[in-house]
């Protein structure tokens, strides 16, 4: 399985008058530096987190078909899907929605084929199904969590203030900042056994 963000999203959870106030910087010189290093820290925090924050457009793609259920990377799955496949002839697919159901509400989001229905056959060969979706929060930056913006601020600090892969000097983490904010809520022994 592979994933790729196809559309960014159109704004920022941090803007730039936020992230300039973090950084306690008022001139303008910086502005291009400040967003890219919000973006950089945001699709850090979405990679660790493995999900979306902001509206953005991902597409998922599989060598086949799994037994029964397609689990969605990068929750929140906002709307319905589209999956498209390669079918046994080598012809381009693309499965009618009626054919598969879709689960909004869990995380990661999950598509199963219809009542009585199965997956279709598919043609052995590398990334014959893709699945294109709409994923995160919402539109708007106040939809991702505080605790989500706030992370995303202490990175964004730290990359301002550490803009070298080398530091002359050591460099210790804070305790309870970044991971204390996104670690996960649950323990892995109680996720293991409600999955």
């Amino acid at each position: 399985m592979s994933i790729r963000v196809t559309t960014e999203p159109g704004v920022e959870p941090v803007s730039l008058s936020e992230a300039k106030d973090h950084l306690r910087y008022t001139d303008d010189d910086q502005d291009d530096l400040i967003a890219g290093l919000v973006t950089a820290a945001r699709q850090k925090i979405e990679e660790w987190e493995w999900r979306a924050h902001v509206t953005q457009i991902i597409e998922m793609t599989l060598d086949a078909f799994p037994a029964e259920v397609i689990y969605v990377p990068r929750p929140r799955l906002q709307s319905g899907p589209t999956i498209e496949y390669v079918d046994g002839d080598g012809e381009s697919q693309t499965l009618d929605a009626s054919r598969y159901q879709v689960d909004t509400k869990s995380e990661p989001g999950r598509i199963k084929p219809a009542r009585g229905l199965a997956w279709p056959a598919t043609r052995d060969q590398l990334a014959a199904v893709t699945v294109t979706y709409t994923a995160g929060y919402g539109d708007a930056a106040r939809d991702v969590p505080t605790q989500t913006r706030h992370a995303i601020k202490l990175l964004l600090g730290h990359l301002y203030r550490n803009r070298e892969a080398v530091a002359g000097v050591r460099l210790t983490e804070v305790p309870l900042t970044i991971d204390a904010l996104l670690r996960p809520k649950h323990d892995e022994r109680v996720l293991a056994f409600v999955r």
